[in-house]
């Protein structure tokens, strides 16, 4: 059985490049490390150093103990610091679903700020509608950042977070522009509505803002839905921060008639089980969605 003491043992000498550097780097004598991997080949019975040469080199079969004991050793540092927070509270993942209006990148000034409270994992999960609540309440995710439903599971605490806004827009030379009331619902029937598909599984699914008969572009996220629109593939509604820059240089244009239109956002996780990851992500998540603004106070 080989222990972990002799895997850091290979380790050292490989990353030192002599029995000698890696002994200084244990604070051990270069004679203790040459005995114990050779006690380990007689153990294994197995030749892990080829000493033919002017400096000890690894054989392939040492190579092999070096590299798998690396994973072994990683597992086993991993394994200590899950142990230990546990220990404390923090729990060893922890998920975070959001409305795919978001994006993964608006919520990536979390991720060293925790590391430095903890080693918890954490998951960033897009959802679309129903999905988004579904995800929650199924299990499939510790906390939810999504637009506000008409009612709520009372299992469920619900926070406020502020409201987005966002436009009816197609691309500037898209023939929806020419029309002499292009918002007009008869209008908008003419012509393709892109629309991201709801990530439900089980709850029934719903969609927004498409008209009987209309043609439709399906697509699953967000980021393609905005590049079908830049492509002049038909017309949707956007969240102002996805494009703002295409709006200000001319690639887009808002739909003549229609009318800024506005979310409210909310934050919701279940109330029975509460660590300490959990609590510090929902006191740290209003701070970095900044697309999200406050609520006009009463």
């Amino acid at each position: 059985m080989i222990s972990f003491e002799a895997l850091q043992v290979l380790d050292a000498i490989d990353r030192k490049g002599s029995f000698a550097a890696a002994a200084d780097s244990l604070s051990r004598a270069p004679s203790s490390l040459s005995y114990q991997v050779q006690k380990l080949e007689q153990d294994l019975d197995l030749v892990i150093f080829d000493r033919s040469g002017h400096k000890a080199s690894f054989t392939d079969a040492g190579r092999l103990l070096l590299d798998r004991g690396r994973i072994l050793s990683n597992a086993a540092d991993e394994l200590v610091a899950d142990a230990k927070s546990l220990a404390h509270g923090w729990e060893l993942d922890i998920t975070i679903a959001y409305d795919g209006l978001l994006s993964a990148r608006q919520f990536f000034p979390l991720i060293d700020k925790l590391s430095n409270e903890a080693t918890t994992r954490v998951r960033l999960q897009e959802e679309i509608l129903a999905g988004s609540w579904e995800a929650l309440e199924e299990d499939r995710a510790d906390i939810l950042i999504c637009p506000t439903a008409p009612s709520y599971p009372q299992s469920l605490k619900v926070q406020p977070l502020g409201f987005s806004e966002g436009y009816w827009v197609a691309h500037a030379d898209h023939p929806i522009h020419n029309e002499a009331n292009p918002y007009d619902a008869d209008t908008r029937r003419k012509y393709r509505s892109i629309s991201v598909a709801d990530t439900a599984r089980n709850a029934k699914t719903y969609t927004f803002n498409i008209l009987d008969e209309q043609p439709r572009l399906t697509v699953s996220s967000m980021a393609e839905k905005y590049h079908a629109i830049k492509k002049g593939l038909g017309i949707g509604t956007m969240p102002d921060w996805w494009i703002q820059k295409e709006l200000d240089n001319g690639d887009l244009k808002i739909i003549k008639g229609s009318e800024v239109y506005q979310l409210e956002w909310v934050m919701a996780w279940k109330r029975n089980r509460m660590g300490n990851a959990k609590s510090w992500m929902i006191r740290e998540l209003p701070k970095v969605l900044k697309v999200i603004q406050p609520l006009p106070k009463e």
